[in-house]
């Protein structure tokens, strides 16, 4: 097994005065892929947003390539793909501008260089999207705006990938274009930590399945379609399953 990317433990989390997240403990190794799956309300966007500090912690602990987050400022090892709202117009910017602003916390001082230039048209194309470089994020589609958020990742090249429910919303084109790009990604080495609501076209990258319930661990293990025909999320078959070696998980980062 290598070495802990991501490791949570007991942490407890909350938002407003309602208990979110109840002692969870989840470890990501390097060159693992591990999706987050439970139903609406389980826990699992808490949980990432909680990895990168945009939740704080009540309890417990969490870091980040072995560094407890609050001190953790290596960002740029770090890609980040948030929720897709349905607000995916209105930004006066091209996609380039949006993908390049991925890649700022490579550069020096915001000066972009050949490398961060060649950088940003490589995540272009591994998401199909180098054709529309210069339109405005404002005339692109849902799914073409979920590839531009993941090309605004992809650009800093990172260690680890964290992605929010990439799939959702997407039509079935683009689901395969961010299935073959992740591919990608996994085979250079990229741990990936994946909320997902189903595995869908992603299910052969996956290594490892963690299942919330209630913003409890109930299962850590295989996907959940490995263990039984109705273990999926949210459902009664799944049983709990205490993970071992589960470390302390940090966050704290840019969106």
């Amino acid at each position: 097994m290598g070495e802990p990317v991501i490791a949570m433990r007991e942490v407890t989390a909350e938002l407003g005065s309602r208990p979110v997240l109840r002692g969870i403990d989840l470890t990501v190794r390097r060159g693992e892929v591990v999706a987050l799956l439970g139903a609406n309300g389980s826990g699992k966007s808490t949980a990432v947003r909680s990895v990168i500090g945009q939740v704080p912690v009540s309890a417990g602990e969490v870091e980040l390539f072995g560094t407890p987050r609050r001190r953790f400022r290596d960002w740029s090892r770090i890609g980040y793909v948030p929720q897709r709202t349905t607000a995916a117009g209105g930004v006066p910017a091209t996609v380039t501008e949006i993908v390049s602003s991925g890649r700022l916390s490579r550069t020096r001082f915001g000066v972009f260089r050949r490398a961060d230039r060649t950088a940003v048209h490589r995540a272009l194309e591994l998401v199909g999207m180098a054709n529309r470089a210069k339109d405005s994020v404002d005339a692109l589609s849902g799914g073409q705006h979920q590839r531009v958020l993941i090309a605004r990742a992809l650009a800093a090249e990172p260690e680890l990938l964290i992605m929010d429910e990439p799939m959702a919303g997407v039509d079935l084109a683009s689901q395969e274009v961010l299935a073959h790009t992740l591919q990608e990604q996994v085979a250079a080495g990229t741990t990936v930590l994946l909320v997902l609501h189903e595995l869908g076209p992603l299910e052969p990258l996956i290594d490892r399945a963690v299942v919330l319930r209630d913003g409890c661990v109930v299962h850590d293990g295989p996907p959940p379609k490995a263990v039984g025909q109705h273990a999926l999320p949210g459902h009664d078959h799944v049983h709990p399953h205490a993970p071992s070696g589960a470390g302390p998980i940090r966050t704290g980062l840019l969106s």
